[in-house]
């Protein structure tokens, strides 16, 4: 069924309740027979019924390799996939098609450019800013980059309630880094960094930017072309398609000045003994056979989430805060949150703690009534070490999540107060 049919554009707030009929593990019980309450979207998005349908038609009616078989169903799988790139390219408003490389997740598409970018480009003494909200997949790639190649990583501080301060940000500016990397929204706390003022302000320093959008492509409009970013990487599952998929979007020239970061089949034009040539991009960078059933359930993702509107998406999303953070700060003030209060530039996500209780005892009573939180790091152990927080637990929202749901862990928190004895 096209996505047109199940969810059409139109103005005011989305309904999530119509949305979550298209999301068939929300109409599930657990196995203690709740409902299931999933608050972990920033971990990983549920999946509508029509990328499920892409991906079982794929796999049952046309399963073939992309780019090589000339019969009819591997032309249709080409045709698909590279549908696919073109769906996605418009989510994010990229400029050509061609300059979205599909990769199987956005670590990969971090990696990419660590490798391929980063290995000709950063020398010693060079400068890499990063933050220090960054998701590991954003932090770890330039740490073994620098080691390699002799670098340095710098780090924009966060204030207490975990906003980016830009004032250092433009002190380390006069470094003259070769790269700044940040994310766009963080996983962890939610907020969401003025990634345009950012970028404009480390190009006037000469300094390449890569956006790790995550946590953004879910959750509000993506524009790479008014963000100004030369590279974008984000996931595919985290966005409602399937896990294995991910793309990285950059500029063409960076892409075609980069050298492969993967060898063999497909990334090659011709292959001699002892040289080859290149293929053109994006296929220069997708050696082998790709996840081809999950990259078109991409595809499908994107234009279900361009069919409901990304700028109602956030809308919704921040009226989800607007609803929990005041209900649980009224029901439960000694339970701590975490993050910018201002939700203007916050997304949905709610990391809290309950005094004297383990993030992970809280996650596991809150899974006997149904609710489904994350409890940890969350990848971000440098955050949470800036924090002075061992671990958080966290609570988090997407299109099909609802005010029901946030009730559900306010009532989930009383019952983790009364296993453990505290007074409400």
């Amino acid at each position: 069924m096209a996505v047109e049919a199940l969810v059409t554009p139109a103005a005011g707030p989305l309904d999530p309740e119509e949305i979550r009929k298209d999301f068939p593990i929300l109409s599930t019980l657990t196995s203690r027979g709740r409902p299931l309450v999933y608050l972990d979207s920033a971990s990983s998005s549920q999946k509508p019924q029509a990328v499920i349908d892409a991906v079982t038609e794929f796999n049952t009616t046309y399963n073939a390799n992309v780019h090589r078989g000339i019969y009819e169903i591997g032309e249709r799988s080409t045709a698909a996939y590279e549908a696919a790139r073109k769906s996605v390219a418009r989510f994010i408003n990229a400029p050509d098609h061609h300059e979205v490389i599909f990769t199987r997740n956005a670590t990969e598409a971090i990696n990419l450019v660590a490798y391929s970018w980063g290995r000709r480009n950063i020398r010693r003494g060079d400068a890499i800013v990063l933050t220090e909200m960054e998701h590991h997949a954003n932090l770890v790639p330039w740490q073994l980059l620098v080691q390699e190649q002799d670098g340095d990583l710098e780090f924009i501080p966060i204030t207490d309630d975990g906003v980016l301060r830009l004032e250092v940000f433009e002190v380390l500016l006069k470094l003259r880094p070769k790269l700044v990397a940040f994310t766009h929204v963080s996983n962890t706390l939610g907020t969401i960094n003025p990634v345009v003022e950012m970028t404009r302000m480390a190009h006037e320093a000469g300094a390449l930017v890569l956006v790790d959008g995550a946590q953004a492509v879910p959750h509000v409009p993506v524009d790479v072309q008014a963000i100004g970013c030369d590279f974008y990487a984000f996931s595919g599952h985290k966005m409602l398609a399937p896990t294995g998929s991910g793309a990285l979007w950059a500029r063409r020239e960076l892409l075609e000045a980069m050298p492969p970061f993967l060898a063999g089949g497909e990334m090659i034009r011709e292959v001699h003994l002892r040289r080859s040539e290149w293929n053109s991009i994006p296929w220069k960078f997708e050696a082998g056979t790709p996840a081809i059933a999950e990259e078109i359930g991409m595809g499908v993702a994107a234009e279900y989430l361009m069919a409901l509107g990304m700028d109602r998406v956030q809308a919704h999303e921040r009226a989800l805060l607007d609803y929990a953070l005041p209900r649980l700060q009224a029901a439960h003030p000694d339970v701590a949150l975490y993050g910018p209060m201002d939700t203007s530039i916050r997304g949905g996500v709610i990391p809290f703690n309950i005094p004297g209780v383990h993030p992970h005892d809280v996650a596991q009573v809150l899974d006997r009534v149904g609710v489904a939180v994350r409890a940890g790091h969350h990848c971000t152990m440098p955050l949470h070490e800036r924090l002075d927080l061992p671990a958080t637990a966290r609570a988090s929202f997407n299109v099909y999540s609802t005010r029901s749901d946030v009730d559900a862990l306010v009532d989930g928190i009383t019952e983790v107060k009364r296993v453990f004895g505290i007074q409400a």
